[in-house]
């Protein structure tokens, strides 16, 4: 299996940094950056296969911004990680933005790693049935 491409979007380094080791112990090739144009670019680079954002980062638009990432990439993960809970109107935005998992802290690393495994292997299937149409 070839290596993916994982795309860390965190404001400061305390939230989601310790996730960066642990994946690339696991081989995938783990990018972190701070802005959301740092993001955008990310995917002009690379193919990523998964996104891992904070809930909290230098941008009002994240869920528009995520929403057109995903037009161009339908089957990218996203997972969403906030400190605190958010209210029903707000989850509904991110998740119709195309959030796969939306996570409130704290939640151990394994939990994480386990979610993001799973919605891996998700968008390997889709890719793979869209291959088969074709």
């Amino acid at each position: 299996m070839s290596k993916e491409t994982i795309v860390i979007l965190n404001k400061g380094p305390r939230n989601l940094s310790p996730l960066k080791p642990m994946l690339e112990k696991e081989r995938y090739i783990v990018l972190g950056v701070n802005t959301v144009e740092r993001t955008l670019k990310s995917f002009k680079e690379f193919e990523v296969s998964g996104l891992i954002t904070d809930y909290k980062v230098d941008h009002d638009y994240l869920p528009e911004i995520i929403k057109k990432i995903k037009k161009s990439f339908p089957e990218l993960y996203v997972m969403m990680i906030g400190d605190e809970s958010i209210d029903e109107r707000e989850y509904a935005k991110v998740m119709e933005a195309g959030v796969n998992d939306f996570i409130t802290q704290p939640v151990p690393y394994e939990k994480k790693f386990f979610l993001l495994k799973r919605g891996l292997r998700l968008r390997q299937l889709h890719l793979h049935k869209r291959l088969e149409k074709e």
